[in-house]
């Protein structure tokens, strides 16, 4: 049953795209995505080149589908999304979340909020900023996160507490300005950095992220971080 939303939030709800790529996500999207729908969520999912059922489940939770012909990576995908919802006229807000579960839809409201009282230009999700944030995650990836966020810190001047994580939200007017260029994971550091080179005000938001065996064989290992970096040292090469 849909959750009751009172009048302001249905306009800013009327307001706000979510955007979800998904690769072979056929296990998980179709509960992701009716659970945003439940709270009165507009959501599009950008299937980039599934050979499962991503793109039907989806689409049978809900959401607006979009497919990519072939695989061509999660910045790619986010960014056919984002020009998909800023074809909207009435669209403010835009939030990134996860396809494979692991994020909470009740986090959505938290990361506009700061948006829509105009505090903020970007919101970054951060697991570091809740005693409970990383729920069950090894320890192994906690030292990764730290040093990927030191990273971060070092290159972009942000101050940061956490990075690489796939819930975010923009005003639409600052997404438009925004140079995007990396097509697969590097999207996420080169978002801060164009955070840093524009000078957008930031705001980072506390989620929780609840980890599961399917979620971590989803997620970033030690090789695909240095194949993120260097992604980004090849970009600033060109």
């Amino acid at each position: 049953m849909a959750s009751s939303v009172n009048p302001a939030d249905q306009l800013v709800r009327r307001a706000t795209w979510i955007v979800i790529a998904a690769y072979q996500e056929a296990r998980t999207i179709g509960t992701v995505v009716a659970r945003l729908v439940d709270d009165h969520w507009h959501v599009v999912v950008v299937d980039d080149g599934s050979e499962d059922d991503t793109a039907a489940c989806a689409l049978a939770a809900g959401a607006w589908v979009l497919r990519h012909a072939v695989n061509v990576g999660q910045g790619a995908a986010l960014a056919t999304g984002f020009v998909y919802a800023s074809r909207d006229p009435a669209m403010r807000f835009v939030v990134t979340f996860d396809a494979d579960g692991q994020h909470d839809p009740s986090a959505v409201p938290r990361l506009i909020a700061p948006l829509a009282s105009d505090t903020a230009d970007v919101t970054l999700g951060s697991r570091f900023l809740e005693p409970d944030g990383l729920g069950s995650i090894p320890a192994s990836r906690k030292v990764l996160l730290r040093l990927a966020t030191r990273l971060a810190r070092w290159t972009t001047g942000l101050k940061l507490t956490d990075t690489h994580n796939g819930m975010r939200g923009f005003r639409c007017d600052v997404l438009s300005r925004l140079v995007l260029q990396q097509d697969r994971m590097a999207h996420a550091s080169e978002i801060q950095a164009e955070v840093a080179r524009l000078r957008l005000r930031y705001q980072e938001v506390p989620v929780r992220v609840s980890y599961t065996p399917y979620s971590l064989s989803k997620g970033q290992g030690l090789i695909d971080a240095v194949s993120v970096l260097w992604d980004l040292l090849i970009a600033k090469t060109r």
